[in-house]
Protein backbone atom coordinates (compact mmCIF):
# COMPACT_ATOMS: atom_id res chain seq x y z
CA UNK A 1 0.00 0.00 0.00
CA UNK A 2 1.48 3.34 -1.10
CA UNK A 3 0.57 6.68 0.67
CA UNK A 4 -0.72 9.05 -2.52
CA UNK A 5 -1.02 13.06 -1.81
CA UNK A 6 -3.09 14.37 -5.14
CA UNK A 7 -3.09 18.24 -5.16
CA UNK A 8 -4.97 20.56 -7.75
CA UNK A 9 -5.93 24.25 -7.52
CA UNK A 10 -10.08 23.96 -7.96
CA UNK A 11 -11.61 21.67 -5.71
CA UNK A 12 -14.35 20.60 -8.14
CA UNK A 13 -11.80 19.25 -10.32
CA UNK A 14 -10.97 16.29 -7.49
CA UNK A 15 -14.66 14.82 -8.45
CA UNK A 16 -14.82 15.97 -12.34
CA UNK A 17 -11.43 15.50 -13.75
CA UNK A 18 -10.01 13.22 -10.99
CA UNK A 19 -13.01 11.24 -9.32
CA UNK A 20 -12.50 8.15 -11.23
CA UNK A 21 -8.44 8.24 -10.84
CA UNK A 22 -8.94 8.14 -7.24
CA UNK A 23 -11.66 5.53 -6.77
CA UNK A 24 -9.09 3.24 -8.70
CA UNK A 25 -6.22 4.17 -6.01
CA UNK A 26 -8.02 4.00 -3.28
CA UNK A 27 -9.78 0.23 -4.76
CA UNK A 28 -6.02 -0.95 -5.50
CA UNK A 29 -5.51 -0.61 -1.44
CA UNK A 30 -3.86 3.15 -1.30
CA UNK A 31 -4.18 5.75 0.91
CA UNK A 32 -4.92 8.62 -0.78
CA UNK A 33 -5.15 12.23 0.38
CA UNK A 34 -6.24 14.61 -2.17
CA UNK A 35 -5.91 18.81 -1.98
CA UNK A 36 -7.06 21.51 -3.23
CA UNK A 37 -7.77 25.37 -1.69
CA UNK A 38 -11.28 25.54 -0.45
CA UNK A 39 -13.24 22.53 -0.96
CA UNK A 40 -16.84 22.96 -0.41
CA UNK A 41 -18.94 20.40 1.81
CA UNK A 42 -20.56 18.81 -0.91
CA UNK A 43 -16.84 17.69 -2.51
CA UNK A 44 -15.61 16.83 1.29
CA UNK A 45 -18.32 14.47 1.85
CA UNK A 46 -17.83 12.79 -1.80
CA UNK A 47 -14.77 12.50 -1.08
CA UNK A 48 -14.88 10.99 2.17
CA UNK A 49 -17.52 8.63 0.34
CA UNK A 50 -15.08 7.44 -1.89
CA UNK A 51 -11.96 7.08 0.61
CA UNK A 52 -9.92 9.58 -0.07
CA UNK A 53 -8.74 11.84 2.93
CA UNK A 54 -9.42 15.62 1.74
CA UNK A 55 -6.83 18.28 3.01
CA UNK A 56 -7.22 21.74 2.22
CA UNK A 57 -4.24 23.95 0.95
CA UNK A 58 -3.62 27.56 0.64
CA UNK A 59 -3.10 27.91 -3.17
CA UNK A 60 -3.49 31.64 -5.13
CA UNK A 61 -4.33 29.65 -8.45
CA UNK A 62 -4.02 32.75 -10.53
CA UNK A 63 -2.37 35.36 -8.76
CA UNK A 64 1.67 36.56 -9.37
CA UNK A 65 2.26 37.31 -5.63
CA UNK A 66 5.81 35.86 -4.62
CA UNK A 67 5.73 36.46 -1.03
CA UNK A 68 2.07 34.67 -1.01
CA UNK A 69 3.42 31.92 -3.34
CA UNK A 70 6.25 31.36 -0.92
CA UNK A 71 3.95 31.06 1.78
CA UNK A 72 2.25 28.64 -0.13
CA UNK A 73 5.35 27.01 -0.69
CA UNK A 74 5.82 26.72 2.68
CA UNK A 75 2.30 25.37 3.79
CA UNK A 76 2.90 22.42 1.22
CA UNK A 77 6.36 21.24 2.29
CA UNK A 78 4.58 21.00 5.97
CA UNK A 79 2.03 19.03 4.82
CA UNK A 80 4.30 16.91 3.24
CA UNK A 81 6.08 16.49 6.26
CA UNK A 82 2.78 15.93 7.97
CA UNK A 83 1.47 13.33 5.74
CA UNK A 84 4.64 12.09 4.85
CA UNK A 85 3.17 10.37 1.23
CA UNK A 86 5.13 7.89 -0.58
CA UNK A 87 4.45 9.73 -3.86
CA UNK A 88 3.12 13.15 -5.43
CA UNK A 89 1.15 14.07 -8.54
CA UNK A 90 0.03 17.35 -9.20
CA UNK A 91 -1.81 18.90 -11.96
CA UNK A 92 -2.37 22.70 -13.77
CA UNK A 93 0.42 25.09 -12.87
CA UNK A 94 0.89 25.98 -9.25
CA UNK A 95 0.32 22.43 -8.31
CA UNK A 96 2.77 21.22 -10.76
CA UNK A 97 5.87 23.79 -10.16
CA UNK A 98 5.42 24.60 -5.95
CA UNK A 99 4.14 20.84 -5.43
CA UNK A 100 7.16 19.47 -7.33
CA UNK A 101 9.56 21.97 -5.26
CA UNK A 102 8.02 20.89 -1.77
CA UNK A 103 7.76 17.65 -2.04
CA UNK A 104 11.29 17.62 -3.08
CA UNK A 105 12.02 19.53 0.02
CA UNK A 106 10.15 17.35 1.94
CA UNK A 107 11.89 14.13 0.09
CA UNK A 108 9.41 12.68 -0.80
CA UNK A 109 10.55 9.11 -2.92
CA UNK A 110 8.38 9.90 -6.25
CA UNK A 111 7.02 12.86 -7.57
CA UNK A 112 4.88 12.76 -10.64
CA UNK A 113 3.01 15.72 -12.46
CA UNK A 114 0.48 16.47 -15.22
CA UNK A 115 0.35 19.67 -17.97
CA UNK A 116 -3.22 19.45 -18.37
CA UNK A 117 -3.12 22.55 -20.39
CA UNK A 118 -0.96 25.27 -20.71
CA UNK A 119 -2.62 28.50 -19.28
CA UNK A 120 -2.53 32.50 -20.08
CA UNK A 121 1.15 32.51 -19.37
CA UNK A 122 2.18 30.50 -22.36
CA UNK A 123 -0.13 33.34 -24.88
CA UNK A 124 2.53 35.75 -25.60
CA UNK A 125 0.09 38.54 -25.60
CA UNK A 126 0.81 41.87 -23.63
CA UNK A 127 3.87 42.62 -22.11
CA UNK A 128 2.92 41.31 -18.42
CA UNK A 129 2.26 37.83 -20.18
CA UNK A 130 5.10 37.39 -21.98
CA UNK A 131 6.98 38.32 -18.38
CA UNK A 132 4.96 35.97 -16.84
CA UNK A 133 5.27 32.97 -18.95
CA UNK A 134 9.11 33.50 -18.84
CA UNK A 135 8.50 32.70 -15.17
CA UNK A 136 6.40 30.16 -15.68
CA UNK A 137 9.05 28.58 -17.76
CA UNK A 138 11.57 28.75 -15.75
CA UNK A 139 10.27 27.38 -12.88
CA UNK A 140 8.64 24.70 -14.79
CA UNK A 141 12.05 23.84 -15.78
CA UNK A 142 12.81 23.47 -12.36
CA UNK A 143 10.07 21.70 -11.03
CA UNK A 144 9.88 19.03 -13.69
CA UNK A 145 13.73 18.30 -12.93
CA UNK A 146 12.48 16.79 -9.46
CA UNK A 147 10.42 14.40 -11.79
CA UNK A 148 10.02 10.60 -12.16
CA UNK A 149 7.61 10.97 -14.88
CA UNK A 150 5.42 14.11 -16.22
CA UNK A 151 2.36 12.92 -17.90
CA UNK A 152 0.73 15.25 -21.33
CA UNK A 153 -2.87 15.38 -22.22
CA UNK A 154 -1.45 16.09 -25.90
CA UNK A 155 1.02 15.73 -28.46
CA UNK A 156 1.14 19.70 -28.91
CA UNK A 157 2.33 20.47 -25.77
CA UNK A 158 4.29 17.54 -25.18
CA UNK A 159 6.26 18.96 -28.25
CA UNK A 160 6.30 22.33 -27.26
CA UNK A 161 7.82 21.12 -23.11
CA UNK A 162 10.52 19.55 -25.64
CA UNK A 163 11.40 22.46 -27.56
CA UNK A 164 11.40 24.53 -24.94
CA UNK A 165 14.05 22.62 -22.87
CA UNK A 166 11.74 22.56 -19.95
CA UNK A 167 11.53 18.65 -19.89
CA UNK A 168 15.27 18.12 -20.94
CA UNK A 169 15.27 13.93 -20.37
CA UNK A 170 12.49 12.94 -22.78
CA UNK A 171 12.07 9.41 -21.29
CA UNK A 172 10.15 11.40 -18.45
CA UNK A 173 7.33 12.39 -20.55
CA UNK A 174 3.64 10.51 -20.96
CA UNK A 175 1.52 10.98 -23.43
CA UNK A 176 -2.24 10.17 -22.23
CA UNK A 177 -5.73 11.30 -23.76
CA UNK A 178 -7.07 13.50 -21.90
CA UNK A 179 -8.13 13.11 -18.16
CA UNK A 180 -10.77 10.39 -20.17
CA UNK A 181 -14.56 9.97 -19.48
CA UNK A 182 -16.72 7.81 -18.24
CA UNK A 183 -18.25 6.33 -20.62
CA UNK A 184 -20.76 4.01 -18.36
CA UNK A 185 -21.35 8.06 -16.47
CA UNK A 186 -21.88 9.50 -19.52
CA UNK A 187 -23.90 7.61 -21.84
CA UNK A 188 -26.07 8.41 -24.84
CA UNK A 189 -29.33 10.17 -24.30
CA UNK A 190 -32.25 11.16 -27.23
CA UNK A 191 -31.72 14.53 -28.60
CA UNK A 192 -34.13 17.44 -27.69
CA UNK A 193 -36.88 18.30 -30.03
CA UNK A 194 -35.86 21.36 -31.52
CA UNK A 195 -31.81 22.42 -31.99
CA UNK A 196 -30.01 23.78 -29.58
CA UNK A 197 -26.21 24.35 -28.79
CA UNK A 198 -24.01 23.98 -25.59
CA UNK A 199 -21.13 25.61 -24.39
CA UNK A 200 -19.41 24.46 -21.23
CA UNK A 201 -16.53 26.54 -19.81
CA UNK A 202 -14.88 28.80 -17.09
CA UNK A 203 -15.92 31.88 -18.39
CA UNK A 204 -12.81 33.56 -20.02
CA UNK A 205 -12.57 35.09 -23.52
CA UNK A 206 -9.92 32.72 -24.33
CA UNK A 207 -12.38 30.10 -24.34
CA UNK A 208 -14.07 31.41 -27.56
CA UNK A 209 -16.96 32.86 -25.15
CA UNK A 210 -17.72 36.39 -27.30
CA UNK A 211 -17.32 34.09 -30.39
CA UNK A 212 -19.84 31.96 -29.06
CA UNK A 213 -22.10 34.43 -28.63
CA UNK A 214 -21.61 36.92 -31.85
CA UNK A 215 -22.47 33.30 -33.73
CA UNK A 216 -25.67 33.19 -31.79
CA UNK A 217 -26.35 36.12 -32.51
CA UNK A 218 -26.15 36.04 -35.89
CA UNK A 219 -27.73 32.80 -36.14
CA UNK A 220 -30.61 33.64 -34.50
CA UNK A 221 -31.61 36.49 -36.68
CA UNK A 222 -32.10 33.72 -38.75
CA UNK A 223 -33.44 31.28 -36.85
CA UNK A 224 -34.61 32.20 -33.91
CA UNK A 225 -36.19 29.29 -32.39
CA UNK A 226 -32.58 27.84 -32.00
CA UNK A 227 -30.87 27.70 -28.42
CA UNK A 228 -27.63 28.93 -27.24
CA UNK A 229 -26.46 27.60 -23.70
CA UNK A 230 -23.81 28.79 -21.40
CA UNK A 231 -22.87 27.03 -18.97
CA UNK A 232 -20.32 27.47 -16.00
CA UNK A 233 -18.96 30.41 -13.96
CA UNK A 234 -16.71 34.06 -14.28
CA UNK A 235 -13.24 33.12 -13.43
CA UNK A 236 -10.38 35.05 -11.13
CA UNK A 237 -8.36 34.87 -14.65
CA UNK A 238 -6.89 37.72 -16.10
CA UNK A 239 -9.09 37.32 -19.30
CA UNK A 240 -11.90 36.55 -17.47
CA UNK A 241 -15.28 37.79 -19.28
CA UNK A 242 -17.28 40.45 -17.10
CA UNK A 243 -20.44 39.84 -15.22
CA UNK A 244 -22.56 43.23 -16.81
CA UNK A 245 -22.05 41.33 -20.72
CA UNK A 246 -23.41 38.15 -19.52
CA UNK A 247 -26.35 39.79 -17.90
CA UNK A 248 -26.83 41.83 -20.89
CA UNK A 249 -26.41 38.24 -22.77
CA UNK A 250 -28.93 36.99 -20.69
CA UNK A 251 -31.82 39.77 -20.69
CA UNK A 252 -31.35 40.11 -24.65
CA UNK A 253 -32.18 36.45 -25.22
CA UNK A 254 -29.39 35.80 -27.41
CA UNK A 255 -28.11 33.30 -24.32
CA UNK A 256 -30.01 30.80 -22.03
CA UNK A 257 -27.77 30.30 -18.69
CA UNK A 258 -28.44 27.58 -16.29
CA UNK A 259 -25.19 28.69 -14.48
CA UNK A 260 -23.02 26.68 -12.56
CA UNK A 261 -23.59 23.11 -12.87
CA UNK A 262 -21.41 20.05 -10.93
CA UNK A 263 -23.40 17.24 -12.62
CA UNK A 264 -23.61 18.88 -16.69
CA UNK A 265 -25.48 15.69 -17.57
CA UNK A 266 -29.00 17.52 -18.17
CA UNK A 267 -27.41 20.14 -20.14
CA UNK A 268 -25.46 18.05 -22.25
CA UNK A 269 -28.96 15.69 -22.98
CA UNK A 270 -30.94 19.28 -23.84
CA UNK A 271 -28.00 19.67 -26.36
CA UNK A 272 -28.48 19.15 -30.12
CA UNK A 273 -24.38 20.65 -30.78
CA UNK A 274 -21.50 21.01 -28.17
CA UNK A 275 -19.65 23.93 -29.21
CA UNK A 276 -16.20 25.09 -27.90
CA UNK A 277 -14.64 27.62 -29.71
CA UNK A 278 -11.53 27.65 -27.50
CA UNK A 279 -8.52 29.65 -28.32
CA UNK A 280 -6.98 29.05 -24.74
CA UNK A 281 -3.79 26.36 -24.68
CA UNK A 282 -5.80 23.35 -23.51
CA UNK A 283 -4.85 20.18 -22.63
CA UNK A 284 -7.84 18.16 -23.73
CA UNK A 285 -10.82 19.96 -22.68
CA UNK A 286 -13.06 17.57 -20.23
CA UNK A 287 -16.22 19.07 -21.18
CA UNK A 288 -15.67 18.13 -25.25
CA UNK A 289 -15.07 14.32 -23.82
CA UNK A 290 -18.45 14.58 -22.16
CA UNK A 291 -20.19 15.41 -24.82
CA UNK A 292 -18.11 12.89 -26.93
CA UNK A 293 -19.54 10.16 -24.72
CA UNK A 294 -23.10 11.35 -24.61
CA UNK A 295 -23.36 11.20 -28.45
CA UNK A 296 -23.33 15.04 -29.53
CA UNK A 297 -21.64 15.77 -32.66
CA UNK A 298 -18.98 18.77 -32.01
CA UNK A 299 -17.60 22.23 -33.27
CA UNK A 300 -14.17 22.87 -31.66
CA UNK A 301 -11.11 24.37 -32.83
CA UNK A 302 -8.33 23.49 -35.14
CA UNK A 303 -6.16 24.21 -32.41
CA UNK A 304 -3.70 22.11 -29.37
CA UNK A 305 -6.02 20.09 -27.49
CA UNK A 306 -9.45 20.65 -29.14
CA UNK A 307 -8.01 19.42 -32.14
CA UNK A 308 -7.22 15.43 -31.29
CA UNK A 309 -11.74 15.03 -30.16
CA UNK A 310 -12.59 15.95 -33.89
CA UNK A 311 -12.52 13.74 -37.30
CA UNK A 312 -13.47 16.55 -39.05
CA UNK A 313 -17.10 15.90 -40.84
CA UNK A 314 -17.64 12.62 -39.37
CA UNK A 315 -18.13 13.65 -35.56
CA UNK A 316 -17.80 17.43 -35.93
CA UNK A 317 -16.01 20.46 -37.33
CA UNK A 318 -12.77 21.83 -36.89
CA UNK A 319 -13.17 25.57 -37.41
CA UNK A 320 -10.12 28.44 -37.71
CA UNK A 321 -9.86 29.96 -33.53
CA UNK A 322 -12.15 33.27 -33.44
CA UNK A 323 -13.32 32.96 -37.05
CA UNK A 324 -17.10 33.88 -36.05
CA UNK A 325 -18.04 33.30 -39.94
CA UNK A 326 -16.72 29.64 -40.08
CA UNK A 327 -18.54 28.96 -36.92
CA UNK A 328 -21.62 30.38 -38.24
CA UNK A 329 -21.45 28.16 -41.24
CA UNK A 330 -21.06 24.48 -39.03
CA UNK A 331 -23.81 25.51 -36.95
CA UNK A 332 -25.82 25.73 -40.32
CA UNK A 333 -24.80 22.40 -41.76
CA UNK A 334 -26.81 20.59 -38.71
CA UNK A 335 -29.48 23.29 -39.00
CA UNK A 336 -29.76 22.33 -42.83
CA UNK A 337 -28.91 18.98 -41.98
CA UNK A 338 -30.54 17.88 -39.11
CA UNK A 339 -29.79 14.00 -39.74
CA UNK A 340 -26.28 14.83 -39.30
CA UNK A 341 -26.63 15.27 -35.64
CA UNK A 342 -27.85 11.78 -34.92
CA UNK A 343 -24.89 10.38 -37.30
CA UNK A 344 -22.25 12.03 -36.55
CA UNK A 345 -23.38 11.69 -32.67
CA UNK A 346 -22.66 8.01 -33.01
CA UNK A 347 -19.36 9.05 -34.70
CA UNK A 348 -18.28 10.67 -31.12
CA UNK A 349 -19.62 7.94 -29.03
CA UNK A 350 -17.18 5.68 -30.82
CA UNK A 351 -13.90 8.37 -30.56
CA UNK A 352 -14.73 8.42 -26.49
CA UNK A 353 -15.21 4.59 -25.99
CA UNK A 354 -11.98 3.77 -28.08
CA UNK A 355 -9.68 6.85 -27.64
CA UNK A 356 -10.87 8.93 -24.29
CA UNK A 357 -12.69 5.63 -22.03
CA UNK A 358 -11.62 6.82 -18.18
CA UNK A 359 -10.52 3.10 -17.46
CA UNK A 360 -8.21 3.18 -20.19
CA UNK A 361 -6.39 6.35 -19.69
CA UNK A 362 -6.39 5.56 -15.67
CA UNK A 363 -4.70 2.66 -16.19
CA UNK A 364 -1.76 4.11 -18.46
CA UNK A 365 -1.13 6.67 -15.64
CA UNK A 366 -1.79 4.10 -12.73
CA UNK A 367 0.62 1.74 -14.29
CA UNK A 368 3.15 4.70 -15.18
CA UNK A 369 2.86 5.39 -11.00
CA UNK A 370 3.18 1.53 -10.32
CA UNK A 371 -0.18 1.87 -8.45
CA UNK A 372 -2.35 -0.30 -10.42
Amino acid sequence: MARVLVLGSIAESLITFRGPMLNQMVASGHQVFACTPDAPKEIRDRLSDMGVVYQPVELDRTGMNPLRDFRSLMKLFHLFKTVKPDMFLGYTIKPVIYGSFAARLAGVPKIYSMVSGLGYAFSNVGFKTRLVGFIVRRLYKLALSFNQKVFFQNPDNMRLFSELGLIENQDKAVLVNGSGVDVDVFHPMPFPASLSCLLIARFIKDKGIYEYVDAARIIKQKYPEVKFRLVGFIDSNPSAISEQDLNNWIESGIIEYPGYLLDVHPAIADSSIYVLPSFYPEGTPHSVLEALAMGRPVITTDTPGCRETVIDGENGFLIPAKNIQKLVEAIEYFIDQPAEIERMGKVSRQIAEDKYDVHKVNAVILNTMELF
